[in-house]
């Protein structure tokens, strides 16, 4: 018989000590603070949902949800997004709430993984959800407050990456009409960051080289709003130049924002959700390898839960952005120990209840023998007492 596994955890679960719950807290209400001025309103969900409702509409692959039986046997996902959830709430329990709905929340999602692949199964995702607007207004609107958000969060140095999946929808249906398996491992190419892939997929289809330099071109569309104009000249598909149109408007509400300095158009990108229709984004921060945030348009997913309408949001993950902010926390509680015996209990605990009134405090009581002392504590102004291996900012006796 095989030993408990006391001291471990499933692969991809970490345990959060007390320091890094509060940077995390603390990063979690600056922005839910920063949503709600925007005027997004937080929800939360359950963890479990039907897989034939919310499991499928997530676009979470199979292999990747994690899927248990109730005692009926009824098929449960654990959820591995919010924004499948919260169209399941806006299409029934918000039916009759008019549009445009705006939704924040912070929630943990799960993800099953690969063991050797090194990624969480569990994280922290803060983000928003803007339903019932499908105009540039609208995702200039989350993408100006994603950069309030990552600035709420403390991230200082970042740029937003901005694309439209039906870019590069357009472009690959104009180049390789009916070839989806070929349309799929070159989009495959394109969310692994995988170029070198990518153009030894090309090499392998046989075009001429026209459509060949045409869909090469694409790796080299990122940069400025002039891109847009680059990608127009090459593609002559009506979807993708419609994107193009679409994108640079939103550029231009961006500027009156006064945000676009911390944008950047990327046409490579293909969206890491299948929901995805129109604009997609992704947050990087200073030396850090992979997006802190994702987001993008999803016009099509409310419909299938009975109230077709538009719908564009972002995601902060919150635990990547742990790993950048410096600091951030609140400042560190002023800490007291009240040391009482049981004759001068009643008069310790009420001083220990005033106490723990006061903003920034944080108060202990212990019970000690009669005339049990720890003597004269000598603080001075930014001095600590241990006590019994713990740091105090003050200790308060009653015991005499």
């Amino acid at each position: 018989m095989s030993q408990p596994k006391v001291f471990e955890k499933p692969t991809g679960v970490r345990d959060y000590l007390p320091e890094a719950v509060a940077k995390l807290r603390s990063i979690e209400l600056r922005v839910l603070e920063c949503m709600q001025r925007w005027g997004y309103q937080q929800i939360m969900t359950p963890t479990l949902e039907y897989y034939d409702t919310v499991g499928i509409a997530s676009s979470t692959s199979n292999n990747r949800l994690f899927k248990l039986l109730d005692n009926k046997g009824t098929m449960l996902v654990m959820r591995s997004d919010m924004t499948a959830p919260i169209a399941r709430v806006v299409a029934s329990l918000l039916k009759d709430k008019p549009f445009p709905v705006r939704l924040s929340y912070h929630s943990n999602v799960f993800r099953a993984i690969e063991e050797e692949a090194g990624r969480e199964a569990e994280f922290f995702q803060t983000g928003v959800e803007l339903v019932g607007d499908a105009s540039p207004e609208a995702d200039a609107e989350i993408v100006a407050l994603a950069i309030a958000s990552l600035k709420a969060a403390g991230v200082e140095q970042f740029k937003i990456a901005l694309g439209h999946a039906g870019f590069l929808n357009g472009l690959f249906d104009q180049t390789l009409p009916g070839r989806h398996e070929e349309q799929t491992a070159l989009k495959e190419c394109l969310q692994n960051r995988d170029y070198v892939g990518f153009r030894y997929h090309l090499q392998q289809l046989h075009l001429d080289d026209e459509a060949r330099e045409e869909l090469e071109s694409i790796l080299r569309l990122r940069g400025g709003v002039e891109i847009c104009r680059m990608a127009d000249k090459i593609t002559h598909a009506d979807m993708a130049k419609e994107s193009l149109r679409h994108l640079c408007e939103v550029w231009e509400i961006l500027k009156a924002y006064k945000v676009d300095r911390h944008v950047m158009i990327d046409l490579t990108m293909i969206g890491n959700f299948a929901y995805y229709t129109g604009m997609i984004m992704e947050g990087y921060a200073e030396n850090l390898g992979f997006p802190v945030l994702n987001g993008g348009r999803y016009d099509n997913l409310l419909a299938q839960f009975g109230r077709p309408a538009p719908a564009t949001g972002f995601a902060l993950e919150t635990n990547r952005i742990m790993q950048v902010v410096n600091g951030g926390v609140e400042p560190e509680a002023y800490r007291v120990l009240v040391l009482y015996s049981q004759e001068k209990r009643e008069e310790a605990i009420r001083t220990a209840l005033e106490l723990r009134t006061r903003e920034g405090y944080m108060v202990e009581t212990k019970s000690v023998s009669a005339g049990e002392a720890i003597g004269e504590t000598g603080l001075s102004e930014g001095e600590r007492v241990a006590y019994e291996g713990q740091l105090y900012d003050d200790i308060i006796q009653f015991t005499e």
